[in-house]
């Protein structure tokens, strides 16, 4: 998937060679002749658009200082590289204050401006993952910062727009590990109570004899323990969200008093004199089938009916595979800050290949788990087949021009540039025959020819590798692919030599 990159510049030499590099990396690009049309191309509604922007610092009309300066007006944050022909100090130093992520001098090599556009939007993901962690802590998070593309997912998303402008209960429905949380947390920062409490309930993991003191809460002395006075979970939500996770995991008996308690409005806290008032948004999920436990009794059909006005189900991850891509580069981006891996670029061809085809029963907490641990194994600069054991012992991967989403490495900043980019290597059958089509033994030298290409895919041209693995010394493997004419069978791709 490209970004949409913003470059300004009043030269349209310049224009045409940033727009070259751009377009060679994959990305779509808006040309700007000078800063008046960029600020307004970021202003318009649908300016966020804009993962990067190239900006010239001399122009006529606004320069780009001047643009700069107007981003927090408009609301705009996004990595800036400036760009001019006057080097000095000064103007490095006040670019950069101004908030510039990097600086070209004129005239920039094409390589110089490729890493900085690489690095520019792997900035960039690293400070869209920190601002969603700063609005979810203040309760802001939105359903623009939610991964999805699917159809799928936009259900949901509309879903859940109608029902953040009222009060309405919601019901949201799904597998384990599909992100209900976040769909709720979504739900309440795009309504009315955003910045209000937002407090989460695990019905599955409160202990049956504390299931109403955690809910309502207690008075001291009201039981054995009571040894303060407890403010239940309704009464910290007051005035925000009560998210209920789980909710079919609740004992009967506190699903009498939850009934009574969203029917009224008030909750009796353990050994409490008078009923207290709350006001919550009540917002519950579960991964259970309700209706099959309100058949079997173990959940009651009032309160289902109570709980289940406005029902959303998010689908499991296998059902919208094709947010898988843009799920593993944020995850890959996110860890590799948190791991300071900084030379890991992105995820190679196969090996996303291999979460592609992979059914995923722990949804995304399982796919988040697998790229943390991946990354936390990874020496390279791309994640490989070999950083995920467990998956490639249960999936057969396949050619890598077989790929679905792309064949190319898919990287944080969504394409690593040309003069990085590993070489791939064409895949052999995986079975090596004995024999030919006519019942007669093959030649040792085919044999030896295939035993060796599919060793070079095996082990993704690490010759050394591939060398210590067949037990020769790398001096003769060379000698052998030269010798049976490997090399030439590539379609001119190079190996890897070491």
């Amino acid at each position: 998937m490209s970004q949409e990159i913003l470059i300004v510049d009043d030269d349209p030499v310049q224009r045409r060679l940033l727009q070259s590099v751009a377009t060679g990396l994959g990305h779509r690009v808006v040309v700007a002749e000078n800063g008046r049309e960029a600020v307004e191309l970021l202003a318009a509604p649908d300016g966020e658009r804009f993962a990067l922007m190239i900006l010239d610092l001399v122009m006529p009309e606004l320069d780009g200082m001047g643009v700069l300066e107007k981003l927090p007006e408009l609301g705009r944050s996004l990595p800036v590289i400036v760009q001019t022909a006057h080097s000095s100090i000064d103007t490095v130093v006040g670019a950069m204050r101004a908030g510039a992520s990097d600086f070209l001098v004129k005239p920039a090599s094409a390589e110089r401006i490729q890493v900085s556009i690489a690095n520019a939007l792997k900035l960039s993901v690293l400070e869209g993952e920190l601002a969603r962690v700063r609005r979810s802590a203040a309760g802001l998070l939105g359903f623009r910062d939610i991964i999805a593309g699917s159809p799928a997912m936009d259900r949901v998303i509309r879903l859940g727009e109608r029902a953040a402008a009222s009060t309405i209960p919601i019901l949201i429905e799904g597998e384990s590990g599909v992100g209900k949380e976040l769909i709720a947390r979504a739900i309440q920062g795009s309504g009315e109570r955003r910045s209000r409490p937002f407090v989460t309930v695990n019905c599955g993991a409160i202990p049956d004899n504390l299931v109403e003191s955690i809910l309502f809460g207690h008075e001291k002395g009201a039981f054995t323990g009571a040894t303060d006075k407890r403010i239940g979970k309704f009464q910290e939500a007051h005035g925000g969200t009560l998210f209920l996770d789980e909710i079919g995991e609740l004992p009967l008996d506190a699903q009498v008093k939850l009934l009574r308690a969203l029917q009224q409005g008030e909750i009796d806290p353990v050994g409490g004199k008078r009923p207290v008032k709350v006001d919550i948004r009540l917002i519950s999920a579960t991964n259970r089938d309700l209706i099959a436990l309100v058949k079997e009794g173990r959940f009651r059909e009032d309160l289902y009916y109570r709980i289940n006005v406005f029902p959303i189900r998010v689908p499991p991850l296998r059902e919208r595979r094709e947010e898988i891509p843009e799920l593993v580069r944020h995850f890959t981006a996110r860890f590799a800050a948190e791991e300071h891996k900084t030379a890991l670029a992105g995820v190679a061809p196969q090996a996303l290949e291999l979460l592609m085809r992979y059914p995923w029963p722990g949804n995304i907490r399982q796919l988040e788990n697998a790229v943390f641990r991946a990354v936390v194994l990874a020496d390279g600069p791309l994640l490989t087949v070999d950083e995920f054991p467990q998956l490639a012992a249960q999936i057969e991967v396949g050619p890598a021009d077989a790929l679905a989403p792309s064949a190319a490495p898919m990287t944080i900043e969504r394409q690593l540039p040309t003069a990085e980019r590993p070489a791939t290597i064409a895949e052999p059958p995986i079975s090596i025959a004995a024999l030919t089509p006519s019942g007669e033994v093959r030649p040792l030298e085919e044999v030896e020819a295939e035993l060796i290409r599919f060793a070079i895919h095996h082990h993704r041209g690490r010759m050394a590798t591939v060398a210590r693995k067949l037990k020769i010394g790398r001096s003769t493997l060379y000698r052998r692919i030269k010798e049976l004419g490997i090399a030439e069978v590539h379609d001119g791709e190079a190996l890897a030599m070491e």
